[in-house]
């Protein structure tokens, strides 16, 4: 027996194949047939505070003064940080800021530039 998957919406088991995508009798739902390949995808998904997709190279602005744990030193409204790395983690931007060094920093602190 073929085994299809639940709803994402409502978790429903009732699901059936509709050629191009699966449909939820129960809520609905309509969802594409390749949204399981792009689950299995290694690269992290991080998003800006505003919803925009953040990639490594990217260039962002931080929206918030953010201090710099274990200094006094504080990463101001407005600065531009270039050339992001993406990481695994609560802090996922790995960074070197002008005028502070290397650090980490939230994805909800910063927009794309």
């Amino acid at each position: 027996m073929n085994e299809l998957p639940n709803c994402p919406a409502c978790a429903s088991t009732f699901t059936y194949d509709d050629g191009l995508q699966y449909v939820c009798p129960e809520c609905g739902n309509e969802w594409s047939k390749t949204v399981d390949a792009d689950a299995t995808d290694d690269t992290p998904s991080v998003r800006d505070a505003n919803g925009n997709p953040l990639f490594d190279g990217d260039s962002v602005t931080v929206i918030k003064d953010l201090k710099v744990k274990g200094s006094s030193l504080v990463v101001k409204v407005g600065t531009k940080v270039k050339s992001i790395r993406i990481v695994e983690g609560d802090h996922d931007i790995d960074c070197k800021v002008d005028g502070i060094g290397p650090m980490k920093l939230k994805s909800e602190f910063v927009k794309k530039a």
